[in-house]
């Protein structure tokens, strides 16, 4: 058994979540009680997680993907008005984390996803920032276009989109999880052969090419999957609480 307030306290100061400028509140957006014995954590806090919650008795949801976005009506109604309702009835606490969940070198969905791919040598995708929201790496050995995109779907296991550039090797990857697309212009600045992210645009299959970056979409649950469970992990390891993961496979 943990207290809550002290989890929420140990995550912020480990993800240094106050030092991000985010699109929805990091930490604590609902409270439920204030003991907490088990954590299911989960990439987004959709009806089917809340119930997997509520089924395996759980106090507390934890997720990649929250609520309270920029930009969302400010009315508590429809189908997020049943999801929070479900979570205060049941007195489960939501916990969310985006960017500084994609940031993390250990914790991180880009820390997971160097280590899937066994990428060297990580270095800061734009220099400028003080907690890097993409990176860096190399491969330890070069492959071909097409041999790269086999690699990724084998160790994402997500069926990889493939925008062609020229470049006929593949060595220094930039990379950044879940809608960063548009970071390939990024990626083209710091002379990338490759850009991965989750989702895809019309427009990348134009910029890919203009730019000489070849693009690879692995999916935005697919890449941003890991982060939860390693924070999940580690609050376990932390406080000795139990911790399990919901997944429900999204093929976006």
């Amino acid at each position: 058994m943990a207290n809550l307030n002290e989890i929420i306290l140990w995550c912020n100061q480990t993800l240094k979540s106050h030092e991000f400028k985010d699109y929805a509140p990091n930490g604590l957006q609902i409270e439920g009680k204030l003991e907490v014995n088990k954590i299911l954590c989960a990439v987004t806090a959709s009806q089917d997680a809340i119930d997997a919650a509520i089924s395996q008795n759980a106090d507390l949801l934890l997720v990649h993907h929250g609520y309270f976005w920029k930009g969302e009506p400010y009315p508590i109604i429809g189908m997020r008005g049943k999801r929070i309702k479900a979570l205060i009835q049941n007195d489960i606490s939501l916990v969310g984390y985006h960017l500084p969940l994609d940031s993390h070198p250990r914790l991180g969905n880009n820390a997971a996803i160097a280590d899937l791919l066994e990428l060297e040598n990580i270095e800061a995708l734009d220099p400028a920032e003080k907690h890097p929201i993409g990176n860096i790496g190399f491969l330890k050995q070069p492959m071909s276009p097409e041999e790269f995109k086999d690699f990724l779907t084998s160790r994402l296991g997500f069926n990889t989109i493939h925008l062609a550039a020229n470049k006929k090797e593949i060595h220094k990857i930039g990379y950044c999880t879940g809608a960063a697309q548009d970071f390939i212009a990024k990626a083209a600045e710091q002379n990338c052969d490759a850009f991965i992210s989750g989702e895809v645009s019309e427009r990348t299959f134009y910029e890919a090419k203009e730019l000489n970056v070849h693009y690879y979409a692995c999916g935005h649950h697919a890449t941003e999957k890991y982060g939860v469970q390693r924070l999940a992990k580690a609050i376990s390891e932390q406080f000795d609480i139990e911790t399990c993961y919901f997944e429900l496979n999204n093929p976006i």
